[in-house]
């Protein structure tokens, strides 16, 4: 089943409103309530709130634009550390995540940054209890190869987002929740690859890809 682009638009725009929904909002309700506050040790904690809800906006609209842009300015390859900075900015408020990045490549065709970037992204929303993110990727005699391991005391992964992952839309269509899982299995569809999702063992899980470089 395939998706019209521009329902399909309409779904990653929701997407990106409900996840900016809650920094944007603190920084509303920051702002609110510096108009009300004399107390100079409370004003100062509200500075420190709204300094961390602008850094948290920044960081996602950061791996947004990464995620499901156009990344104009990049050219057809996209230097590695820009998704390995973007996806640090995504975990940097959950301490209880830490990320290990092993992609040797410098650079990466847009479509695998993409993959990598979602494919993180689904990974780390799935560590609900906190844990290891290792994301890896590499180019060799045509193909891209990409894997995202996670390993964590409770791993939990919507049954929804597997499926769209690994067979695309079904027959109830995309949601906003599960946008990103079909533009991963639509990037690596139209070339020529696939994607697989592990059954959780010994509290790890890995996702991977592998499809052809263009």
């Amino acid at each position: 089943m395939t998706v019209n682009p521009v329902d399909f638009a309409s779904l990653l725009c929701s997407k990106l409103c409900h996840d900016l929904l809650s920094p944007v909002g603190a920084l509303n309700n920051g702002l609110e309530l510096l108009n009300d506050e004399t107390d100079e040790a409370m004003r100062a904690r509200v500075f420190e709130l709204l300094n961390e809800s602008a850094r948290t906006s920044a960081n996602k609209l950061k791996f947004f634009r990464l995620a499901f842009g156009a990344a104009g300015g990049f050219g057809e390859a996209v230097d590695s550390r820009e998704a390995k900075l973007a996806i640090e900015g995504l975990v940097a408020d959950n301490k209880r995540i830490q990320f290990d990045w092993i992609v040797e490549a410098e650079k990466l065709p847009k479509a695998a940054i993409k993959v990598v970037l979602n494919l993180a992204m689904i990974a780390s929303e799935a560590l609900v209890r906190g844990g290891t993110l290792a994301v890896g990727g590499e180019e060799t005699d045509g193909h891209i190869e990409v894997v995202v391991q996670i390993e964590g005391p409770r791993i939990v992964l919507d049954p929804e987002l597997r499926a769209t992952l690994t067979d695309g839309a079904r027959a109830e269509g995309v949601t906003p929740r599960t946008a990103a899982a079909y533009l991963v299995h639509e990037i690596v569809r139209d070339a020529g690859g696939r994607v697989l999702v592990s059954e959780p063992a010994d509290a790890v899980m890995i996702f991977g890809a592998v499809f052809n470089a263009r």
